[in-house]
């Protein structure tokens, strides 16, 4: 199946999908028992949704203030070229900046909407000057600290 194609889904592969949202770690035995299969075919059904895409890999979340990166940065970017070649360029500069957790070219004022982890507005300022603003190509930026997280949902299935 090619990224981006949609894979039918029927009721069991959606409960079961779901289950493993809320906790990747659940055993086959009690995943089966929660969607109503028995494990050959609740195991049968993950591989089949592993090998479409649908199932992309499995994660633990963390809690980043634990982990000393307690501040959540939102910026909002503008490029001066939109060319192929300056979109691809500074998608793999952010890929080389690890506090850069997620990256979006969208629609609107801006060009991309980043989120970035960091310890502290030093750090962030930090982040800016060394590697953030050496990108080559940057018009604009403007940055927001989250102040508080209201929602970090699974997908709804």
């Amino acid at each position: 199946m090619k990224s981006g194609e949609k894979h039918t889904l029927d009721r069991l592969d959606r409960a079961i999908l779901a289950q493993l949202q809320r906790d990747a770690r659940i055993s086959l035995a009690e995943l089966g028992k929660a969607v109503g299969l028995s494990s050959s075919p609740c195991w049968a059904r993950i591989k089949r949704m592993e090998e479409a895409g649908v199932i992309e890999g499995y994660t633990v979340r963390l809690n980043a203030a634990a982990l000393g990166l307690g501040d959540t940065v939102i910026v909002q970017l503008t490029l001066d070229s939109h060319s192929d070649e300056a979109l691809f360029a500074f998608g793999r500069a952010l890929a080389d900046i690890p506090e850069v957790l997620d990256a979006y070219l969208v629609s609107g004022d801006y060009d991309y909407i980043i989120r970035i982890a960091v310890a502290d507005t030093r750090d962030y300022e930090r982040l800016l000057r060394e590697r953030l603003y050496k990108i080559p190509g940057i018009r604009h930026s403007k940055s927001s600290f989250v102040l508080r997280g209201l929602k970090n949902s699974p997908l709804p299935l």
